[in-house]
């Protein structure tokens, strides 16, 4: 592709990603449901405008790994221990619920390979923290004991899910299911979550020093998104996804990180903050790209939408990802109206399961039909939790400035 036509793409997919972004949220929907829906509209789905290459590609690699930066970035750690023994429950239960439901239904009901079923249930696993928040802070009730049960588990839910992701990855590229593989990956992201954040940490210090001492503006930005892609290519080099990087960069400069066996490095929350908001800009450019690659990948011309099988199997799969993060919460020891509104809150896939179907389809795991299905179970679960959840707090005081 010459440049100038890619210059042409490029401005196409960034004015298309903020449209229906803005339009998606003015119609009361997470605005990562219009970026989607922006990728399958310019792409060969219905316009034909846009097809992924090799530098999209590489752009969309960007773009998630600064996502889960992002999602690093934003973790609070000490949510997780407040809420404590509730939100382990039901981070458990609404991961591994899910997935084995997914991957039954996937291998026995479907017929599907072993390899593609688990990918299936992982891809039901994930918990859009994003999205969970927006909708609770929406509604303000973020620091209500739900909000904080739901926020807490998701914590534990992204970690699990980062385990399992780089587990599906080293079995796409392996050919197949392989427990040795397994344990060595396991290995290898324990070891990698307990130096990565520690190395970055001590770097951050240094930058912290180095951004008092220049002139010169840009340094945040620039040592910041070097950490990043440098954790990125560590984490590639250690066998795991080099997305995990971005996740380990991001939690170990959160303002709420504190590292293993208690030994912690001072902090300075303005610091964070500052790195926060000069980051942020940068995150919100890239994240866009990847959203719409996911829509461009999506051929809905050559699915044939009027086989059965594309709406059994988005429609089960639906049933199975809303029941069983629900089913979790339901069994908490809490009144019935708490249980219903952790469980409509655990729903939301978002950008999290985007990133399982994405990688799926880019390891040729998933058919366009299984991809095609897997993106409607995500769409509809991040567009139902927000909706749910309004319902379900009718009427209910807010919790503002508590």
């Amino acid at each position: 592709m010459e440049a100038h036509v890619f210059f042409l793409h490029l401005m196409l997919m960034l004015l298309a990603a903020r449209l229906f972004g803005e339009l998606a949220v003015r119609l009361g929907a997470p605005s990562v449901l219009g970026e989607l829906m922006a990728g399958v509209v310019v792409g060969p789905s219905l316009l034909g405008w846009i097809a992924v290459d090799d530098v999209i590609k590489l752009l969309a690699e960007i773009g998630i790994i600064l996502l889960l930066f992002e999602v690093g970035l934003e973790t609070d750690v000490g949510k997780l221990l407040k809420s404590g023994k509730r939100s382990a429950f039901v981070a458990l239960m609404g991961f591994f619920l899910p997935f084995l439901f997914g991957f039954a239904l996937a291998f026995w009901g479907f017929g599907l390979e072993l390899l593609v079923s688990l990918f299936v249930g992982g891809t039901l696993t994930a918990t859009s923290i994003g999205i969970t928040i927006r909708a609770l802070t929406d509604l303000k009730r973020h620091n209500s004991l739900e909000g904080q049960v739901v926020l807490g588990a998701a914590v534990l839910d992204d970690v699990m899910g980062v385990v399992l992701l780089a587990l599906l990855y080293e079995f796409s590229i392996g050919g197949g299911v392989n427990l040795t593989n397994a344990g060595k990956v396991t290995l290898f992201v324990v070891v990698f979550f307990l130096i990565a954040p520690s190395m970055a940490k001590l770097i951050s210090l240094a930058i912290h020093k180095a951004h008092h001492a220049t002139d010169i503006p840009g340094l945040i930005p620039t040592t910041i998104v070097s950490l990043v892609l440098f954790f990125a290519w560590l984490a590639h080099a250690m066998g795991v996804p080099a997305l995990l990087g971005g996740f380990a960069a991001g939690l170990a400069l959160s303002r709420f990180f504190f590292l293993p066996f208690g030994i912690a490095l001072k902090t300075d929350p303005k610091f964070a903050h500052e790195i926060e908001g000069q980051m942020r800009p940068i995150v919100h450019l890239f994240t866009p790209i990847f959203f719409v690659t996911v829509g461009l990948s999506l051929n809905m011309r050559e699915i044939d939408w009027t086989s059965p099988f594309i709406w059994q199997f988005s429609l089960g799969m639906l049933v199975l990802a809303v029941a069983g993060k629900i089913l979790g919460a339901l069994l908490l020891r809490e009144d019935w109206a708490t249980r219903w509104r952790i469980g409509v809150a655990m729903v939301p896939r978002g950008e999290v399961g985007l990133i399982f179907a994405e990688l799926g389809r880019t390891s040729n795991i998933f058919s366009n039909e299984i991809y095609a299905g897997m993106l409607l179970v995500v769409a509809f679960t991040t567009l139902v939790a927000p909706l749910g959840l309004k319902l379900l707090y009718r009427g209910e005081p807010d919790l503002a400035g508590r």
